[in-house]
């Protein structure tokens, strides 16, 4: 149980990213007060725990309706957290788990940036989207794992929440330098779980028991 508690925490990490997302926080609101930058942020996280909470539950059961596999889901979540944590590694900037120029542009001429771009798609993004139905995806029945789940993410945004609360202090210590460490850091461990992802995925396509069974 304390690997999947792993597991699904530095997904959530690497996927939301509490320092960088107080860090561009930080950088967008730094004509605001105190109290208004508090007040967004309350807002903000609220926001985005609802989406990610109507995400995690049911995202799954809306796949399913679809047609799309349990196979395919993983396969193509792992995809995407394989190109989020790349460019995590390279420190680039993507709409995956951060603001495009346009949209970050649009918020930096908004006066309420709770709702867009601080509730999503910086916290609840693509990437934390798709990680959230994945992980939940390979909890399956299992309550145990399924809370562990919701646990980390919960305890994600939380710790968004304190990171938000304190975005002009940590973006000062750590610098560009500092961020860019952790989230190369990050985005190691990330990709490596991607990998092991897309592997199960296509391991639980079939693909390849057809193939013997043709070959038969």
């Amino acid at each position: 149980m304390f690997e999947i508690a792993l597991i699904a925490f530095t997904t959530f990490f690497a996927t939301i990213g509490p320092v960088d997302v107080a860090a561009i926080y930080a950088g967008i609101t730094h004509s605001n007060s105190a109290s208004e930058r508090r007040a967004m942020a309350t807002r903000g996280v609220l926001i985005a725990t609802g989406i990610m909470l109507v995400v995690t539950f049911f995202g799954e059961a809306v796949l399913g309706h679809m047609g799309i596999t349990l196979a395919a889901l993983r396969t193509a979540g792992g995809i995407l957290l394989l190109l989020i944590g790349i460019d995590m590694v390279f420190a680039r900037s993507t709409g995956g788990t951060s603001t495009t120029k346009e949209e970050a542009l649009e918020a930096e001429a908004k006066v309420d940036v709770s709702v867009f771009p601080l509730a999503t798609p910086l916290l609840a993004g693509p990437g934390a989207m798709g990680a959230a139905i994945l992980l939940m995806a390979e909890a399956g029945d299992d309550l145990k794992r399924q809370g562990v789940v919701v646990a980390a993410l919960l305890a994600n945004l939380v710790l968004a929440f304190v990171f938000l609360l304190l975005a002009g202090r940590i973006s000062r210590f750590l610098g560009l330098t500092g961020l860019n460490v952790i989230s190369r850091i990050v985005g190691v461990l990330l990709t490596a779980l991607a990998v092991q992802f897309i592997f199960d995925g296509i391991a639980g396509s079939g693909m390849f028991d057809a193939a013997g069974l043709d070959r038969g």
